[in-house]
């Protein structure tokens, strides 16, 4: 078996990564595929936790902006990354790994309450533990409550899975010359207004306790695994480390 950097990770997913070919919603078949990269570094024995987005459901900031009170909106937001959450469960369930579902948001229904010490005790007895409805707050976005998560079950890394392949110095999108950074100091992700990784309270959070991240893309090859063994892709940023430019 190969040999992991990380024992316990924090791994951090937008909610369009259950999009698949869909404008909105759910698609199984694309749970299934975040389900199947979860499930290589199960095989590792990483402990891991989960947090996803709800975005491709309801964006809280999306609908305070079209008029609904923010903290509703908010609220709106929360109760789709269960939705989200649930999905992911049952695929992790369709691939043979077992999994818990805790929400930050009372739902004894359909998942479990958070507690700290209980989430901790599932990872320790091999179960992916995904997390849902953020902080269970308004005004908090769920990259704040990623961070905030990666600490009070004392992770060894969040590790982020988006769109890009890592941090660019600018939008690659706009600037196809944007180069990306190999590593980047976390006191200047927070200053350069440029890097949009996550928000400054999640950067802060991370900064302040010495949380590292690793930024890399979820659907480009075996990204994850490689995450998980901490090979050299994407953007790793720590307090350790000085900003470098590939």
């Amino acid at each position: 078996m190969a040999k992991t950097r990380f024992k316990r990770v924090l791994l951090k997913i937008g909610g369009e990564s259950l999009l698949g070919n869909r404008e909105y919603g759910i698609d199984p078949q694309a749970a299934l595929n975040v389900a199947n990269y979860i499930k290589q570094i199960y095989a590792l024995n990483v402990e891991i936790a989960v947090v996803i987005g709800g975005g491709n459901v309801f964006r809280g900031m999306a609908g305070a902006s079209n008029g609904i009170e923010r903290a509703t909106a908010d609220y709106m937001g929360m109760i789709a990354t269960v939705m989200n959450g649930l999905a992911l469960q049952d695929a992790l369930e369709k691939v043979n790994v077992p999994v818990r579902l805790q929400s930050a948001l009372t739902m004894p229904a359909v998942a479990e309450n958070f507690l700290r010490r209980k989430a901790i005790r599932h990872m320790e007895k091999g179960r992916v533990l995904i997390l849902a409805a953020g902080t269970g707050v308004p005004y908090v976005t769920t990259d704040t409550g990623a961070s905030l998560h990666a600490l009070e079950l004392r992770c060894d890394v969040l590790l982020k899975a988006t769109k890009v392949n890592g941090v660019y110095e600018k939008d690659p999108v706009k600037y196809p010359d944007a180069k990306r950074y190999r590593n980047l100091n976390i006191k200047d992700a927070i200053e350069n207004e440029h890097i949009n990784v996550m928000d400054t309270a999640a950067l802060a959070m991370s900064k302040e306790n010495g949380m590292p991240i690793m930024v890399f893309e979820l659907f480009e090859g075996d990204n994850l695994y490689k995450a998980a063994l901490g090979e050299d892709i994407g953007t790793y940023i720590s307090n350790d480390v000085k900003t470098e430019l590939v």
